[in-house]
């Protein structure tokens, strides 16, 4: 028993190495130095690689951790884009509590020592929670699922499962997981678990289920990872109560991209089944008018500021007085999220409707210039 564990232990090794050395070949392996460092942890709290610790490059560092944060809270990998999200990028200090730099170390594929400059932030979770809500983005409800992680790996000596004793190895998909907005398990690595390998490998999605009745939730991401000639390759596949919700490829030299592909792929795959919509009503063409304009300046103030809200995809004129201007917006969003959010600028003030307007729930939505 003893000399199968130590052959055993020998053999992951052997993989081990054989990882590491194709990923030495690519991109630096980071590693943390020792001391007390700052470390992400966290759905909000992001780090982010600058080239430096200007006040430019931490504004910029900051604008791409607040587009990650949003990503790990929505479970939207496409949440940046969303409309609004731009011009709050632009005042990312307001929903920052704390950042740090870190220096870490470590070699290149000349064994020269390299050094990597990360911005550790963390942000005000009711500041973001907030901006969700104001622009209407989609929410991946907490608790979110943790399926277990079945995943081969075949480095041209057989497949083998990763448990929990062979964690590192996976390191890149249970991290980019946690990047994602959740969490993967391992299994414990048992014999009957180890004997798995073979219907990973033929893609038995219902074998796998069966094993993974002790774990909870019954959701499992199930991997064959394999060498190919100039790269790895894996086949992933989400199970979700004993139905295969998604199926993708993803290869690269890089063996750590091609395994952390299969976090990436189930959060998609999660994040379609279990987000909700958000709030504040759906995108489409709404009417507003705006008051108190009193010349030229203030339509081209006007027409300045809604140009470049990206919530509004098109503006089509209706009608114009001297004071009063009429207009179709497309928004990405619904009426509801567009008042609050001009709300919280300098331009428009929302008005509120007149009970004693028959026609106001028919009407346009109505805005005065601010400062009117």
């Amino acid at each position: 028993m003893r000399a199968r564990s130590r052959m055993k232990a020998r053999g992951w090794a052997g993989l081990l190495l054989a990882m590491l050395g194709v990923l030495a070949s690519g991109n630096a392996l980071a590693q943390r130095t020792e001391g007390d460092r700052a470390v992400a942890q966290g759905t909000y709290e992001v780090e982010v690689p600058v080239r430096n610790q200007t006040d430019a490059e931490r504004k910029r560092g900051m604008a791409a951790a607040l587009a990650q944060v949003l990503v790990n809270v929505t479970g939207d990998r496409g949440a940046a884009a969303r409309g609004g999200v731009r011009e709050e990028m632009a005042k990312v200090d307001s929903y920052v509590e704390s950042f740090d730099f870190r220096q870490d170390e470590g070699v290149g594929s000349s064994g020269a020592p390299s050094y990597q400059t990360k911005l550790v932030v963390r942000f005000k979770p009711d500041a973001v929670n907030d901006l969700v809500d104001m622009l209407g983005l989609p929410n991946w409800p907490l608790p979110r699922p943790k399926p277990v992680l079945w995943l081969a790996i075949d480095d041209g000596s057989g497949p083998r499962l990763v448990g929990l004793g062979q964690a590192n190895a996976a390191r890149s998909v249970l991290d980019q997981a946690k990047a994602r907005g959740y969490s993967l398990g391992l299994p414990a690595g048992n014999a009957a678990e180890m004997a798995a390998v073979g219907a990973i490998w033929r893609g038995d999605s219902t074998a796998i289920s069966t094993l993974s009745r002790r774990y909870s939730p019954p959701i499992q991401l199930v991997g064959k990872m394999r060498r190919l000639p100039g790269q790895w390759q894996v086949d992933w596949m989400l199970v979700d109560g004993g139905k295969v919700l998604n199926r993708w490829q993803p290869s690269s030299a890089d063996a750590r991209r091609a395994m952390a592909g299969g976090a990436d792929g189930a959060a998609d795959a999660l994040y379609r089944r279990y987000a909700r919509a958000g709030s504040g009503g759906g995108g489409g063409m709404y009417r507003i008018q705006i008051a108190g304009l009193r010349d030229g300046n203030d339509y081209l103030r006007v027409a300045g500021y809604l140009g470049g809200m990206s919530m509004v995809k098109r503006i089509v004129p209706v009608a114009a007085t001297p004071d009063r201007l009429e207009l179709q917006l497309e928004l990405n969003t619904g009426m509801a999220n567009f008042a609050r959010y001009v709300g919280r600028g300098d331009v428009l003030v929302a008005v509120p409707s007149d009970p004693t307007d028959t026609g106001a729930t028919d009407g346009p939505s109505r805005f005065r210039l601010s400062g009117d």
